[in-house]
């Protein structure tokens, strides 16, 4: 007998704590199941990154002489859940103890837990070591302070790991360089071919296994070629950092119509997996600094999302789960509109990235959050909708890194958590960021009426109708002030303005 060691789709790094002291006799158990690809009906592209990683990262555990349990889909005995899995792996196996790494999602976690009260054998949990910043190392942080902000939670970890530092001072005299990454993609702005992924043999067959199985679930398949390996996972990075990180701080921030990935990284997907380590990416985007090859504002935003954002939005998870899952600042209490999910909309930003989520399972954080964000926030959707969205349609989504996104940065659901302010924008700033606007059937310089555009109709309504919530912030205290010098009756036609575009396009209110 030995240890049963599991391993779960996204854990598919070889530094992996549950994997540390695997020895002789150690069984590693992977296993694809119906319930973790239906909790939400994740995008097809989704399910099969997750299945094809799994598959290779398998098989690379065979090959340095581990001996794995790999369950498939379409197993016939397969039980359909990690729990059943596990508990017919330690019995078929006879194994004296199962060692796990603690899950990312607390839906899981609590599962796996409720499971070790009920097996005849030890559960040994360990922590996941994989971020740079620990779950109880976020907790010392947080326990003396009022507010949460990212700002100041990154600038620690730029002190505890050293990156952009010179001696005890940010490289460069600022710890942001944000003012610097906000410019609109000019019309004769090439952009960079992308390196992609065409699917293998193996991920062919997870793809047409995926297609069969979930036929009914959002998104095209034909044109999957993200990375599944960490062989792919690399070479991707590597890309990025010595062909398109040069340009990324000042495009960040743009959109394009009809282009998906622009200047950003395009290594979510691996590194949410754990085919890439996160304090590594760091070190390369700061070596390109170092070394001239990228600038201080592309290299300095780039490490900002990871060490700081995408290491805060876990902490915050971590900090305030399951409490945090039932969140409605704002008792937003309308359906999520249907174009959502069918991308037929005279909305020409939110056609572009409905359209390319459907077809890359991708769309950048600017597009997510001042796009399909900022207008569920606006049309006032609940947050579960909102959540359940983005968890189905994004290849890089785990409940930890998109809860806190939605609930907190996009819809203002968390009640200032995560970010001081809604953010809350009319169209002008889609108009100012994007190329958008040009060819949408709406105006975007019309305020009022059924040809202004929709971002417009609602954001003055959105306002007013949460003033009570929302009238002492003081990240808000200009447009309130604007809004406070207009007299009531027209503040109560901006409400009646908003309803009426809310009913137009589809956001009625909940059963």
């Amino acid at each position: 007998m030995g240890a049963l060691r599991l391993v779960l789709g996204d854990q598919l790094s070889d530094g992996l704590s549950a994997l540390s002291d695997i020895r002789d006799g150690d069984v590693i158990l992977m296993a694809e199941v119906a319930e973790e690809a239906t909790y939400v009906r994740h995008h097809k592209q989704k399910i099969v990154l997750v299945l094809a990683a799994m598959r290779a990262f398998a098989e690379c555990l065979r090959t340095s002489g581990h001996t794995v349990r790999y369950v498939t889909l379409d197993d016939a005995a397969n039980s359909g859940s990690i729990a059943g899995e596990v508990r017919r792996a330690v019995k078929d196996l006879e194994s004296d103890r199962l060692i796990r790494t603690r899950c990312g999602e607390w839906r899981l976690e609590e599962a796996l837990n409720a499971l070790a009260n009920t097996l005849d054998v030890p559960v040994e949990t360990r922590e996941d070591d994989r971020f740079i910043c620990s779950a109880d190392r976020f907790r010392d942080w947080a326990s003396d302070r009022r507010q949460l902000r990212m700002e100041y939670f990154y600038r620690e970890m730029r002190r505890d790991t050293g990156l952009l530092m010179d001696g005890d001072q940010p490289e460069g005299g600022a710890w942001n360089y944000d003012v610097e990454n906000r410019k609109k993609l000019p019309a004769e702005q090439a952009i960079p071919p992308r390196k992609r992924f065409p699917p293998d043999a193996s991920t062919k067959e997870v793809m047409a296994l995926v297609g069969d199985r979930f036929a009914d679930h959002f998104g095209d398949l034909d044109g999957f070629d993200w990375p599944v390996t960490r062989e792919q996972a690399g070479e991707a990075l590597d890309h990025f950092i010595d062909d398109i990180l040069p340009g990324f701080g000042d495009w960040q921030d743009a959109m394009a119509n009809g282009e998906a990935f622009l200047w950003h990284s395009l290594v979510s997907t691996s590194l949410n997996l754990g085919l890439l380590d996160p304090l590594e990416i760091c070190q390369r985007a700061e070596q390109a600094y170092r070394n001239g090859s990228a600038p201080l504002n592309a290299v300095e935003g780039f490490i900002r999302q990871i060490l700081g954002w995408r290491e805060f939005v876990r902490g915050v998870y971590w900090l305030k789960v399951p409490e945090y899952r039932k969140r409605n600042a704002l008792d937003a209490d309308r359906s999520l509109p249907w174009f959502y999910w069918s991308g037929e909309t005279d909305m020409a930003c939110v056609a572009d990235v409905v359209e390319q989520t459907r077809t890359h399972a991708y769309a950048h954080h600017i597009q997510r959050l001042m796009v399909t964000g900022n207008l569920a926030m606006l049309l006032g959707v609940h947050p579960d909708e909102v959540d359940d969205w983005y968890m189905v349609v994004f290849a890089d989504a785990y409940e930890w890194v998109e809860m806190p996104n939605t609930r907190g940065m996009a819809t203002y659901a968390d009640g200032g958590i995560v970010g001081s302010k809604p953010y809350a924008a009319s169209g002008a700033y889609i108009d100012r960021m994007s190329d958008y606007c040009a060819g949408c059937a709406y105006d975007v310089k019309e305020k009022t009426g059924e040809k202004a555009c929709p971002f417009n109709r609602l954001y003055w309504g959105f306002l007013e109708r949460n003033r009570k919530v929302l009238r002492d912030n003081p990240r808000l205290a200009m447009p309130y002030r604007t809004l406070d010098k207009w007299p009531e009756e027209r503040r109560a036609a901006l409400v009646d303005e908003a309803e009426a575009c809310r009913k137009a396009l589809g956001a009625t209110v909940r059963a």
